[in-house]
């Protein structure tokens, strides 16, 4: 898949979630992130496209099964950005992502982790005081 290939899929999937289709929209992030095609695209590419779906306003509360299985789908490739490159966003996102799956220790587990990084790397940012917040609500 090449770059204007994802940001197409990614315009495709926005296009349902602006037109009112909760459940293609997370079917459309389902089959996006469990292609192998969306592994091979650069970290900081990846990232931004998992973060529209994972930090997305508005989710359905409690989750539906379409949402629930696009987050399962994220969950691969977030657990190898956290093991290739540690950035304490990605353990934030793979979080998230365990929360909604319904497994809150692996959650509070991966959430620690990321605060533990970035405290060393600045305990003022605004990321340490978001994950110090969702360890908090576990």
């Amino acid at each position: 898949m090449s770059n204007e290939a994802l940001i197409q899929a990614i315009k495709n999937i926005v296009a349902l979630g602006k037109a009112g289709k909760p459940d293609e929209t997370y079917a459309g992030y389902r089959d996006l992130f469990a292609s192998s095609d969306f592994r091979r695209h650069k970290p900081e590419d990846q990232r931004q496209a998992l973060k529209l779906m994972v930090l997305a306003k508005g989710a359905p509360q409690p989750p539906t099964p379409a949402m629930i299985e696009a987050h399962r789908a994220a969950v691969v490739p977030l657990t190898e950005l956290v093991k290739k490159h540690g950035e304490p966003s990605d353990h934030e996102l793979l979080g998230i992502c365990q929360v909604v799956l319904g497994n809150e220790e692996a959650a509070s587990q991966t959430f620690r982790a990321g605060l533990a990084i970035e405290r060393e790397r600045n305990p003022q940012s605004d990321l340490c005081g978001a994950l110090m917040k969702r360890v908090s609500l576990l």
